[in-house]
């Protein structure tokens, strides 16, 4: 099965969850630079969302460059992550409209968490079809950077209700892990 139709319809969605997170910014009531101070949270929790949003698609178009086939199984691996990044305009305008409460900001990073679980299932199953010897598995290899993601999520979301500015930066850590894109997919597809 040729992979376009999948990486056409992953832009496209990743596409319109931006715009619906941008859509849910509200300007301020006022004219002066205060009247900006009550939506802060709201344009920091739609920043952390976007460069997440941005990763995400980065890191997957990086992925599908280092595949040559899909089929069903990624299909569906495919629409769970899509499903997870799909909650983030939600998770992230309640967030950030409750100033980082304890379970907004627990439960962005539970989506987080299950996101970046869906893509592990993503990357697991585009390499059972191509075998632990592709481009694609050596470049993954142990994934240790995927990993770590995941336990901070979960060290974060208890987190978010002892102190919730803890677990949002939790949050931010792993952003900025994942910022600089896998160089190891593009060193192995230019090999």
């Amino acid at each position: 099965m040729n992979k376009s139709r999948l990486e056409a319809f992953s832009d496209g969605v990743l596409a319109v969850i931006i715009t619906i997170m941008v859509l849910e910014m509200k300007s301020p009531g006022g004219t002066s630079l205060a009247d900006l101070r009550p939506v802060i949270a709201v344009f920091l929790s739609y920043v952390l969302s976007f460069v997440y949003i941005g990763i995400y698609w980065n890191n997957h178009h990086h992925l599908l460059h280092a595949t040559q086939r899909v089929n069903g199984a990624t299909l569906w691996a495919n629409l769970h992550l899509l499903f997870w990044l799909s909650l983030v305009p939600f998770t992230t305008a309640w967030m950030g409209e409750n100033h980082l409460d304890s379970w907004p900001v627990a439960v962005y990073g539970i989506v987080l968490l299950l996101a970046a679980s869906a893509y592990f299932i993503l990357t697991r199953a585009l390499i059972r079809i191509h075998g632990h010897g592709s481009t694609l598995a050596t470049s993954i290899g142990s994934d240790r950077k995927g990993k770590i993601s995941i336990a901070i999520y979960a060290a974060a979301i208890p987190l978010a209700f002892v102190q919730p500015w803890i677990a949002a930066a939790g949050y931010v850590i792993v952003a900025i892990m994942w910022l600089i894109p896998d160089r190891r997919i593009e060193r192995r597809v230019a090999q």
